[in-house]
């Protein structure tokens, strides 16, 4: 349900945007598109707020209560945010890294392909090779939150 509750918002943005794109009201569908995307930003916002205040605010609650040290629980409330945000940024830099290479590779395997279409086997590994790099983003994220 809450996959649903984030996909939904950018799958009805992105497909505004086709739709606006496709009557050829370019400038229009512009500033629609980047109105959407600083909504679903400061929706994201608020999101990671609420997480990064949430273990805190409970973690104080529960020393309160119980009299255990507070000072331990804020603590590990926030090496376990650090590590999501550890996380996050592995998998971002790794995504945006493979994007940029395979933009290249992908570029010159279809330059290559177009003079000889035998080469397709040799640019389909290029181009897999330099898409793992996000796989090896997405290892480091979860041995990061598997530490925490």
């Amino acid at each position: 349900m809450l996959t649903w509750l984030i996909v939904l918002p950018v799958l009805v943005a992105v497909l505004g945007a086709v739709r606006l794109m496709r009557q050829r009201r370019t400038r229009h569908a512009f500033r629609w598109l980047l109105a959407t995307n600083l909504a679903l930003l400061a929706g994201a916002c608020v999101v990671l707020a609420t997480a990064l205040a949430g273990p805190a605010q409970a973690s104080a609650q529960a020393a309160a209560a119980g009299g255990v040290n507070g000072s331990a629980l804020i603590g590990a409330a926030i090496a376990v945010a650090g590590a999501s945000i550890g996380a996050a940024i592995a998998v971002a830099g790794a995504s945006i890294g493979a994007a940029i290479a395979v933009a290249y590779t992908g570029a010159a395997a279809l330059a290559a392909l177009s003079e000889r279409p035998e080469m397709f086997g040799r640019a389909m590994v290029i181009v897999g090779l330099a898409e793992g790099i996000a796989v090896y983003g997405l290892v480091v994220a979860i041995l990061l939150i598997g530490k925490a």
